[in-house]
């Protein structure tokens, strides 16, 4: 299975966070599957510790080489087609990064982990 992170996923599979669900972490931990980030989510992780939203422990750029290392995890990059896909999308959700990854999700066949019930709206597979 080809799996997307949504951030919050991300960030609470680095936090061992007791929010996540058994599946997800069934999910992440089963090594046929493929875990994709988008560098969507890098781009909201570092603005949220900008603005004091999120305290990362260590730099960014560490936090992700780690995970692409240790958890076998795919920097997905957004190339046009992803932009391009943007304006087929309803407008459900106004969140740039979570539109991104919607659009990169439907683009390349992806199944997005997400806790975030407007993903629903979208022509998407999503699991929590």
């Amino acid at each position: 299975m080809k799996l997307l992170l949504d951030t919050h996923a991300f960030i609470w599979i680095n936090e061992n966070s007791p929010q996540l669900s058994e599946k997800v972490k069934s999910l992440f931990c089963a090594e046929e599957n493929e875990i994709y980030l988008s560098i969507a989510s890098a781009w909201e992780i570092q603005i949220k510790t900008q603005l004091g939203k999120l305290d990362l422990q260590i730099p960014i750029r560490e936090l992700i080489d780690n995970n692409i290392k240790e958890n076998r995890i795919h920097l997905l990059q957004i190339n046009l087609s992803h932009i391009e896909h943007l304006e087929k999308l309803p407008l459900y959700h106004k969140d740039p990064f979570d539109r991104i990854i919607i659009a990169q999700a439907i683009v390349e066949n992806l199944t997005v982990i997400s806790l975030d019930n407007a993903f629903a709206n979208y022509a998407i597979s999503t699991i929590w």
